[in-house]
């Protein structure tokens, strides 16, 4: 059986820890990275992954930047992405969607809100 893998991508190595240990629970393979550069290698590589989580605050590359490409990338351009940021202020969300994500979380994340919106696409 095709495993359905979410790739996670933050810069914080205890907010990747966090979101892993959730998704291993409920049997939800995930890969993770903590840069948009290495994210869009990933996928360029990776055949399995459906989902993406997305943080919007990263060095390098930010989350809109990555996300704005990963819809350019053939093949990808449907790939559900998740905005997960901290900065829950008015406007996040419509950039977030602006820039191509599909769905918004804030930090500190809801368990339960995540998995409903990950259930939507695995």
């Amino acid at each position: 059986m095709e495993q359905k893998q979410v790739l996670i991508v933050d810069d914080d190595v205890r907010n990747i820890f966090a979101l892993k240990a959730v998704l291993r629970s409920r049997n939800i393979s995930c890969i993770t990275t903590g840069t948009g550069s290495e994210a869009l290698q990933l996928l360029k590589q990776e055949n399995e992954i459906k989902v993406v989580l997305m943080d919007i605050m990263m060095p390098d590359m930010d989350g809109y930047e990555t996300i704005s490409t990963i819809r350019q990338m053939p093949g990808k351009e449907h790939i559900p992405i998740i905005a997960v940021t901290a900065k829950a202020m008015t406007g996040d969300r419509e950039k977030c969607l602006e820039a191509g994500a599909n769905n918004y979380i804030s930090k500190p994340i809801d368990v339960d809100e995540l998995l409903i919106q990950l259930q939507q696409y695995l």
